[in-house]
């Protein structure tokens, strides 16, 4: 489903989202354009479609950088946490730099060119039903398909907006106005959560239960991605708002009833590229290999592979926190210290050399520590063991350990050419994203028993011996206990904390920490308490402030200049910026 062509249709979105207010840009006729009249056909719609799931990646936007928007949002949803530095080393990605330090500014690149990305997506999108709908010769059922699958796209880019900026403007197809080339946009001061649940709604109530082209939603896409919306509303202001827990409760029931879905026995089968569309997956962004342009696989994560020795050879960034690995010890039952856990750091090797002796912390440990973190003396998939700092980029910049879970294995390695590109998809959405969802639905409306049998699962799994690391002689690779939690819960507020802490070790490094942090409304305190202490091992960090404001980036500030009506922007920038 990759890069099949480029499309430039006629919708003016593209060219709002863009160049909305250059005259000349708008006098010359598009590079590449298809002519209206071939795209009104079955195959011209078909075509249409695919360039609507071609942005899913993040790549293709022109004159976007690749790792500016990638779909795994390592950037945005992750070093802006306490799961990650920008690593590298200092001069590298100064705005990057920028980000983490939380001093967001409308005039940053990555912050535009994600804004960019994921609007050139919903004109995509939007240019597939408006097509659509002035073509005859397709038959009802497909017709209602592709529309079905174009409105999950558009409510999926609509959705990463929303989480990033709030304040966004639902764009649709059916509010262009030829003789108004602004009036596709509406102002973003109305709640478009309305609108993209209704487009994810539409989906669920068309889209078939399975598709034989994996890379296309299902019912249960739609239905997941539709609790999701509700998950994102069920908090406002840090309070628990009842009809949204009860929605999402309804739709992740029905998903967990339906038996079509199980959490593979391997955590790690999760981010591997041969084991990608397996039974755990709900929806997954697909990467390829066969991209004619070379803009195919996991392109948007290429910066984060090791520099210079490592696998990759390029480009040291996004290395975990101290505090992301702290948070994987256990207690002597396997529990995790929820509220002790970053009082005495697991020990590493910064300012050891590869070639001097280092022993690896011997203390109790979740097992996927070594599934989400590269750490001296540890095997690093089939790369051998991490040898740290000289795989390390810049140890006393951005620490000592690496990022693994978006890293292909050694024998995946180069078949492109590329030994940092593969088609090791990103999971956006599987079973234990529902379970964990589940669990804090139950935790809300005082099921704290069912909660904990959610979180138990997941725990399970983890616990499991086979799904290890292991040394070449098949021991564990670490001191890894992990058990259940066997006494009733029975204090909501301690059930919370305990099903949240389950939800960072699950998914860390996957870019939703940040996103799960300003949802659950406790981004501010528990960023801030993260800085306090991570500022004494990253010394860059010094000053270093999470304010309100930052719960959303600020509306990108030639977005605004670019929605002008009449003279005056249609855009609102956020407060504070």
């Amino acid at each position: 489903m990759k890069k099949i062509m480029y499309i430039i249709s006629v919708s003016l979105v593209v060219i709002l989202t863009t160049n909305a207010c250059n005259e000349d840009f708008l006098e010359k006729q598009p590079q590449g354009q298809f002519s209206p009249a071939t795209m009104k056909t079955l195959e011209g719609v078909e075509g249409l479609l695919t360039g609507a799931y071609a942005l899913l990646d993040g790549i293709g936007t022109n004159g976007v950088t690749d790792w500016h928007a990638p779909a795994s949002n390592w950037i945005f949803g992750s070093v802006v946490s306490d799961d990650a530095y920008k690593g590298s080393d200092a001069g590298d990605q100064p705005e990057q730099t920028f980000m983490e330090r939380y001093v967001w500014l409308p005039t940053n690149t990555h912050i535009y060119s994600k804004w960019r990305a994921l609007y050139d997506g919903i004109a995509r999108a939007n240019d597939v039903l408006k097509t659509l709908a002035e073509v005859e010769e397709i038959n009802e059922e497909r017709r209602a398909q592709i529309e079905a699958e174009a409105r999950f796209l558009r409510g999926h880019y609509h959705f990463e907006a929303k989480k990033m900026w709030n304040n966004i403007s639902f764009i649709s197809h059916d509010l262009w106005n030829p003789d108004d080339p602004s009036s596709v946009l509406m102002p973003n001061t109305e709640d478009v959560w309305p609108y993209i649940e209704t487009d994810f709604e539409y989906a669920m109530d068309i889209l078939p239960d399975n598709q034989s082209d994996l890379a296309r939603p299902t019912r249960y896409s739609a239905m997941a991605y539709l609790a999701k919306t509700h998950m994102f509303q069920a908090f406002p202001n840090g309070q628990t708002d009842p009809a949204h827990i009860q929605s999402a409760k309804q739709l992740l029931d029905e998903i967990i009833a339906s038996g079509e879905y199980r959490l593979v026995e391997q955590f790690h089968d999760n981010f591997a590229a041969e084991t990608r569309n397996n039974d755990e997956s709900i929806f997954e962004i697909q990467y390829s290999l066969t991209a004619s342009d070379g803009s195919g696989g996991n392109l948007g994560d290429g910066l984060t592979y090791m520099y210079p020795n490592g696998p990759g050879g390029c480009c040291g960034f996004f290395q975990p926190s101290q505090n992301l690995v702290n948070a994987y010890k256990t207690d002597e039952n396997g529990l995790p210290l929820i509220e002790s856990f970053n009082e005495v750091d697991i020990k590493n090797d910064e300012g050891v050399f590869s070639s001097e002796p280092f022993e690896p912390y011997e203390g109790r440990l979740d097992s996927r520590l070594d599934w989400t973190v590269g750490r001296r003396g540890i095997p690093y998939l089939d790369w051998g063991v991490h040898p740290g700092r000289f795989w390390i980029r810049d140890q006393s910049y951005a620490g000592p350990y690496s990022s693994k879970k978006q890293i292909v294995s050694q024998a995946e390695s180069g078949i492109s050419g590329n030994d940092r590109l593969s088609a090791n998809n990103y999971r956006l959405i599987r079973y234990s994203n529902v379970l964990l969802w589940a669990a804090e639905c139950e935790v809300e409306l005082g099921n704290l028993e069912q909660a904990r049998a959610y979180v138990n699962i997941i725990r399970e799994r983890a616990a499991n011996p086979d799904g290890f690391v292991k040394n070449e002689d098949g021991t564990p690779a670490a001191n890894y206990v992990v058990g259940l939690y066997t006494q009733p819960w029975s204090d909501q507020a301690l059930a919370r904390e305990a099903v949240r802490f389950e939800t960072r070790l699950e998914f860390a490094m996957e870019g939703h920490r940040f996103f799960d942090l300003v949802r659950w409304g406790i981004a501010e305190p528990v960023l801030n308490e993260y800085l306090e202490k991570e500022r004494q091992l990253r010394t860059y960090l010094s000053g270093a402030t999470f304010e309100n404001k930052h719960r959303f980036y600020p509306i990108p500030e030639q977005a605004i200049v670019y929605s002008s009506k009449n003279g005056e922007p249609t855009l609102k920038q956020n407060e504070g910026y």
